[in-house]
């Protein structure tokens, strides 16, 4: 059985711990949250009778008497050739809403409810409001849901048909978070960015991957990364199940950012160990399109323990890979594309060798950016 650990928050930059039973979104200085290392659990500890992320609920680091879930999870990992030899797609964009971000903000909103939070702010590009959103119509909470002017009516549509208020800032994606940060002096933030709990769902990725590969760990995982909170969900569940000793070696973890808006790959390959601010261009690849990644230190380390890499693409390549991608009837949001754009790149470059395995994380439905993608391909 999984050892009894109390679970705490903590800001990893002064190491200040805070109780979790209490909702708070960042630390007394204003800083980010993470939740202390866990045991993690072995496959007998699975809940098998539940076919969503919620078979991985002894996991967590809390118990949710009743979560909020629309049997988010559990999707589809299918083999697929490219450029002449096997690869793994993980189809997140089967997910509720059409994104990853169903299993983040399941067991976020489920906590917070469960804390007593009924009223939500939560800033957004989009596929995370639009999770957010249903997720609160689904768990009797009302959102408010900031977005950048420029979102497509797409992703905001999907939020307000959940009953969400939508407000549109104008101005770049940091502007939405920045206005966000204002109001949540009225309203509680339950950002995906921000709150700890987020990384508790997508950590299930992590798990669900083992399980997907008969209890073993794969040897990498491509992910597209904006603020990166696949490649920290991956790595909090992977060093738990390494802790649990039910697998022998974390994979490397592969952070894929558009060369018009790659803060974590420019510092990274400047070998830093926090932010530091790089110049940036709209792209295609909306999803990733994070100027400043408030979890910048975890994530690199996070890359680095695994013995991972950045990887930039153009918006060439990233349209070309979407092209390839639907080719196989894989129909993504350009930002996934960005993903299967870097295994080319890192195939070529023989840091990816073909007999290893592999998983290149889709995650997100291409309906989502029908706008985008019929003016890329004139139609």
């Amino acid at each position: 059985m999984t050892t009894v650990v109390e679970a705490k928050y903590i800001a990893p930059k002064t190491n200040t711990f805070y109780p979790i039973d209490v909702p708070r979104w960042c630390s007394e200085d204003g800083s980010p949250l993470m939740i202390t290392d866990l045991p993690g659990i072995s496959r007998d500890e699975i809940d098998t009778s539940a076919l969503s992320i919620w078979r991985y609920a002894a996991a967590l680091p809390i118990a949710i008497n009743e979560p909020i879930t629309l049997q988010e999870g559990c999707t589809p990992c299918i083999e697929g050739g490219w450029e002449g030899s096997e690869v793994h797609f993980k189809l997140e964009w089967f997910a509720p809403t059409g994104s990853f971000k169903d299993r983040g903000v399941s067991v976020m909103l489920s906590t917070l409810r469960q804390q007593g939070i009924k009223q939500i702010l939560e800033d957004s590009s989009g596929n995370g409001g639009a999770s957010v959103a249903a997720y609160a119509a689904a768990g009797g909470m009302t959102s408010k849901i900031l977005v950048p002017a420029y979102t497509q009516a797409g992703k905001t549509v999907q939020m307000r048909a959940y009953g969400a208020d939508v407000e549109l800032v104008p101005g770049v994606r940091q502007d939405t978070a920045d206005e966000a940060i204002r109001q949540a002096k009225d309203i509680f933030y339950a950002s995906h960015n921000w709150q700890a709990f987020f990384l508790q769902g997508t950590k299930t990725l992590a798990y669900e991957l083992w399980e997907d590969f008969n209890f073993c760990a794969p040897d990498n995982i491509i992910i597209p990364t904006g603020a990166g909170s696949n490649i920290l969900g991956c790595d909090i569940g992977f060093s738990e199940l390494l802790r649990r000793g039910e697998i022998t070696k974390l994979p490397r973890l592969f952070a894929v950012q558009p060369q018009n808006c790659s803060p974590l790959h420019s510092n990274f390959q400047d070998g830093l160990s926090d932010f530091s601010p790089v110049e940036t261009q709209t792209t295609i690849a909306e999803g990733t399109a994070i100027a400043q990644p408030i979890r910048t230190r975890e994530v690199l380390t996070a890359i680095r323990r695994s013995k991972g890499q950045t990887i930039a693409v153009t918006e060439q390549e990233i349209l070309e890979a979407f092209t390839k991608l639907a080719r196989m009837g894989l129909y993504v949001e350009p930002t996934s594309a960005g993903a299967a754009a870097a295994l080319s790149k890192l195939r070529a470059q023989v840091i990816i060798k073909a007999e290893e395995t592999t998983v290149v994380l889709l995650t997100g439905t291409g309906l989502k950016s029908t706008h985008v993608i019929g003016e890329f391909l004139g139609i």
